[in-house]
């Protein structure tokens, strides 16, 4: 019952809090003129304020305070200096653009806080493939690795109105569902109160007079979050399962449900930037939700319900076939369905949408042949005109 109460009042406090801050960092960034500025690859076509995160960042830090007693082995403190890091980094890099060495180093630093704290240590897949002990610098290695992934990948799905805050939201909905079954209140109320902070954020950035974007600074930080939430389930012991709905080695299936949407569009972007040899950090407009804005013709708000049920089916899906299915078999539906995915939204983007590109081009083209022929004409037939008034003259 406690739990409860501390729950609600937190969600409260973390809505408003930031449902109250926004309206002033808009008006800040406003008055400064430090909106972002639309470009080629924008899905949006007005100057608008960013740097939503700043709220993200002050909300978190007020609710590690207030519940940093439930933490069993003071993973607040670990948190709070990784989440600064990543702060400043993104602050710097909505205001400047950094470099992705320069973001990525700073990430590596952020994620040496966590990976030094005992709380999320994976010794064990759980049988997952038939892998049981996992030495400790091979863990460090592979958490590194899933943290880094996650951010970057949440970091690259904030491209449309709505999606980063949509996604997180069902993220956030199934680990505060996962942490309370397991008994793990520190982590269960921080994925409550980042969820009451996008829900917050979302009516801002869906609002066509009070808009802002979370920014770097806001993706950042939701990322690491969520990175954390990812390795502190994949470290959970196997008592801790007794009252999940799925097996103790599905564990990893189940997260790679879990964070589908962002894993899923990062693999399949770096596939086609690396295809048209192109670097893979190179930006375009190859994701999901593009495709599903420019070629399907749907609205940032529908586009990202879609995605977000999509994430929540999958899972939900993933979590029933866990409860019975062996790790193999899951393994082999999860590569089908993501190669079968990937295969038609690569096929799609290859036939459909080049050549759309292709027929816009050679109208462009045609077009520019046409006004340069005119303009030809009118000089000839202008010289001609001059050459006749001369010979009359004569």
């Amino acid at each position: 019952m406690y739990f409860l109460e501390t729950a609600v009042a937190l969600f409260i406090g973390a809505f408003l809090l930031t449902y109250l801050t926004i309206p002033k960092i808009i008006g800040v960034v406003e008055y400064k003129r430090l909106m972002d500025n639309p470009n080629q690859r924008s899905s949006h076509s007005a100057k608008t304020p960013t740097l939503g995160g700043i709220a993200f960042f002050f909300t978190l830090i007020f609710a590690i305070f207030f519940i940093k007693d439930r933490a069993v082995f003071d993973e607040g403190m670990y948190i709070i200096p990784g989440l600064t890091i990543l702060f400043i980094l993104g602050l710097k890099d909505d205001l400047v653009v950094l470099s992705p060495g320069s973001k990525l180093l700073g990430q590596i630093c952020a994620i040496a806080f966590i990976l030094a704290n005992d709380s999320f240590t994976i010794d064990s897949l759980n049988g997952f493939l038939n892998v049981y002990e996992i030495p400790h610098y091979l863990y460090l290695v592979i958490a590194a690795f899933i943290m880094l992934t996650v951010i970057n990948s949440y970091n690259l799905i904030d491209g449309i109105d709505g999606l980063a805050s949509v996604v997180g939201i069902v993220i956030m909905i199934i680990y505060t569902t996962i942490f309370y079954t397991t008994n793990e209140w520190f982590f269960a109320l921080i994925s409550i109160t980042v969820n009451a902070i996008l829900m917050a954020f979302l009516g801002f950035n869906f609002s066509s007079h009070k808009k802002i974007f979370m920014g770097d600074t806001g993706s950042l930080i939701v990322g690491f979050i969520i990175s954390i939430l990812t390795l502190k389930f994949l470290a959970l012991k196997p008592a801790d399962y007794t009252e999940l709905p799925f097996l103790l080695e599905n564990a990893p299936l189940i997260a790679i449900s879990i964070l589908i949407v962002p894993l899923f569009d990062t693999a399949r972007v770096f596939a086609i930037r690396i295809a048209n040899k192109k670097g893979p950090f190179s930006p375009d407009r190859n994701h999901v939700h593009h495709v599903l804005i420019d070629y399907w013709g749907l609205s940032h708000k529908q586009a990202s319900y879609i995605i977000g049920l999509f994430n929540l089916m999958f899972i939900v899906l993933f979590i029933v076939l866990g409860s019975k299915a062996k790790n193999l078999g899951m393994v082999i539906m999860l590569v089908t369905v993501v190669v079968l995915l990937g295969y038609i939204f690569f096929k799609y983007n290859y036939n459909f949408s080049t050549l759309k590109q292709k027929i816009i081009l050679k109208k462009k083209v045609s077009k520019l042949k046409a006004k340069v022929e005119d303009n030809t004409n009118q000089i000839v037939n202008s010289k001609k005109k001059d050459k006749k008034e001369k010979l009359k003259k004569l």
